[in-house]
């Protein structure tokens, strides 16, 4: 067999590159479900596994990226509020730039260490590291709160166990007796408790 042959073959038992093949980094579209004052991301496990981080890591981070409070369990995350798939694929994007992608590389050969009490987020492609910084929440930025004694103008999105009309306004769901899904009302915020608010219809 002469060189050149040699040479071909070769080249075929090589692996792919680092850049060859495609996108190396698959996550399922996030799939939701909303049940009244709560909206669920039902397929967390598979994302988080795809992306080789805890799924409860994912979670708290959906939390703060949402500006709300939540719940991990069996491998689906519950969030207080209504939240839209975009919702999910923007938070899903924001934590693989973060806590996943190798920011020299790209690819997703990384591990999440800690080093002198600093997280950092080491490549096992190219060498590369940085340390991991816990960014604001940008969805929480564009969601204002409420106050006790406030009024405000809300969209009702959907109805609770009780049948009172449901609806969120910063971190807060509303929870609005006499209010039906689908109208937006002027309400007056009586207490709130937690992310909870519970309000009155105003005349």
């Amino acid at each position: 067999m002469d060189y050149d042959s040699l040479l071909d073959r070769a080249h075929e038992s090589m692996p792919d590159g680092p850049n060859e093949g495609g996108d190396r980094l698959q996550v399922p579209d996030p799939e939701g479900e909303t049940d009244g004052a709560f909206t669920r991301l039902t397929n967390l496990d598979r994302i988080a596994d795809a992306l080789a981080r805890d799924p409860e890591h994912l979670h708290r981070f959906i939390q703060r990226e949402f500006g709300t409070n939540g719940q991990y369990e069996d491998g689906r995350g519950r969030y207080n509020g209504s939240f839209t798939l975009a919702d999910f694929e923007n938070a899903v994007d924001a934590y693989s730039d973060e806590y996943v992608l190798c920011s020299e590389c790209g690819l997703p050969d990384t591990r999440l260490v800690r080093e002198d009490g600093v997280q950092m987020l080491r490549c096992t492609a190219c060498g590369a590291f940085r340390p991991v910084q816990k960014r604001r929440s940008t969805t929480s930025r564009s969601r204002p709160t409420v106050e006790t004694g406030g009024t405000y103008e809300v969209e009702i999105t959907g109805t609770g166990r009780k049948g009172d009309g449901v609806a969120n306004k910063g971190k807060y769901t509303i929870f609005v007796p006499g209010a039906s899904e689908g109208q937006t009302v002027r309400v007056r915020i009586d207490n709130t408790s937690g992310d909870l608010a519970f309000a009155s219809l105003v005349n």
